[in-house]
């Protein structure tokens, strides 16, 4: 259940809202990453173009977390672009964004869905732990990239 005055909407990646945190997002990956963010900049680019499922959380008509999956393999979901705001972090709209992702994956239906995040980024790593995601073998593109952790959870 999301957080109180929290509102769930799923979307496109053309929605503008989305949009414009996956570009909040961007500029916070490249502070975060320093030089590996041109490895990842052109692979982040490439997902959006594949994401067909977006979700988009607002509080007071205001976009504060996003989240989306695309297609993987098997019946799997690959979940992107997880994002909130800073002033919204520590609030559960991370875990409500994960949590409506799941949801919807399983509408289609999917067997599980997989994930990458990076080092750099401890807080996701324990938000997709504490939502039982396991740690796997860094899958494709990632195979060899000391900087990603891959993440996996099947469909419950």
């Amino acid at each position: 259940m999301p957080p109180p005055m929290l509102h769930l909407t799923r979307a496109t990646a053309d929605n503008a809202d989305f949009r414009a945190l996956v570009r909040l997002l961007d500029q916070d990956l490249q502070v975060r990453d320093g030089p590996a963010h041109a490895f990842y900049a052109p692979l982040n680019q490439a997902a959006m173009a594949q994401v067909k499922h977006a979700v988009v959380a607002y509080r007071h008509d205001q976009p504060v977390g996003c989240g989306a999956f695309k297609e993987f393999a098997g019946q799997q979901v690959e979940i992107k672009r997880m994002y909130v705001r800073p002033a919204s972090r520590g609030q559960g709209v991370a875990q409500a964004v994960l949590a409506e992702l799941e949801r919807w994956a399983r509408e289609l239906p999917c067997a599980g869905c997989v994930l990458e995040t990076g080092l750099n980024q401890p807080e996701a790593i324990g938000l997709y732990q504490k939502c039982g995601y396991q740690r796997i073998p860094n899958y494709g593109q990632y195979a060899g990239v000391a900087n990603s952790v891959c993440l996996q959870k099947d469909a419950g």
